[in-house]
């Protein structure tokens, strides 16, 4: 006996892609790293710094490089392959 899908539905498709897209990945990773860099501030300074507080932080002093960094690793990985 066959099992019956369902096709997904239009919003379950656009989702799909979403998460699949380079640029929603990009998002992830620097969100993550930001997340890491409001951690590492907080206990340096002792409590919470908040989000905001980070991300402006992180923009500031991080940023650009992370960005270059991750540019030279995507242009390995295509050199790699």
């Amino acid at each position: 006996m066959k099992e019956k899908r369902e096709m997904p539905s239009l919003e379950e498709a656009q989702s799909q892609f979403v998460k699949n897209s380079v640029l929603y990945k990009e998002f992830l990773a620097e969100r993550a790293e930001i997340l890491k860099h409001k951690w590492i501030e907080s206990e340096k300074a002792g409590k919470d710094i908040g989000f905001e507080k980070a991300l402006l932080d992180w923009i500031v002093k991080h940023r650009s490089n992370w960005r270059e960094r991750r540019r030279k690793e995507a242009r390995t990985e295509k050199a790699a392959s």
